[in-house]
């Protein structure tokens, strides 16, 4: 066997093209999105609610645990838990973009129909990142 197919073998992928290219996206975007934190944080500070403490340690740190998570999704002994880490972080950062809704003036560059249709897309994320968590994406789970 070659390196590629060995590395393809210990990643215990799925069998379909269509949910390789839903786990690939999925580490593609969260490790894209917690990069992100860190090379643009002034816009992650400006979607925080007043209201919530410590600003920046929360970009830090969700940023941290997007890239985590990313990477996580690609070990299959951990692609499950990384999955559902993924959906809990989606729902603690599911406050900023309610915020970014209800305060339209914040953002004055954004359409507000933007501001609503990222709040629908969240439910799309969930769903990716849920999707992880199940048996057709984790191979040991179905030798069972």
């Amino acid at each position: 066997m070659n390196t590629t197919t060995n590395f393809f073998a210990v990643l215990q992928l799925p069998v379909s093209w269509w949910k390789k290219l839903v786990l690939f996206g999925l580490a593609a975007f969260f490790i894209n999105a917690g990069v992100n934190h860190f090379v643009n944080p002034d816009f992650y500070l400006s979607i925080m609610p007043p209201a919530f403490p410590l600003h920046s340690e929360a970009v830090y740190i969700s940023g941290f645990f997007e890239m985590l998570g990313g990477v996580c999704v690609l070990i299959p002994r951990l692609r499950k838990i990384a999955g559902w880490g993924l959906v809990a972080l989606l729902v603690a950062i599911y406050p900023a973009n309610i915020y970014m809704a209800i305060t339209p003036e914040a953002f004055p560059d954004l359409p507000v129909a933007l501001l609503y249709v990222r709040l629908a897309f969240q439910f799309m994320f969930f769903y990716w990142a849920y999707s992880v968590t199940q048996p057709a994406y984790n191979l040991a789970d179905q030798k069972t």
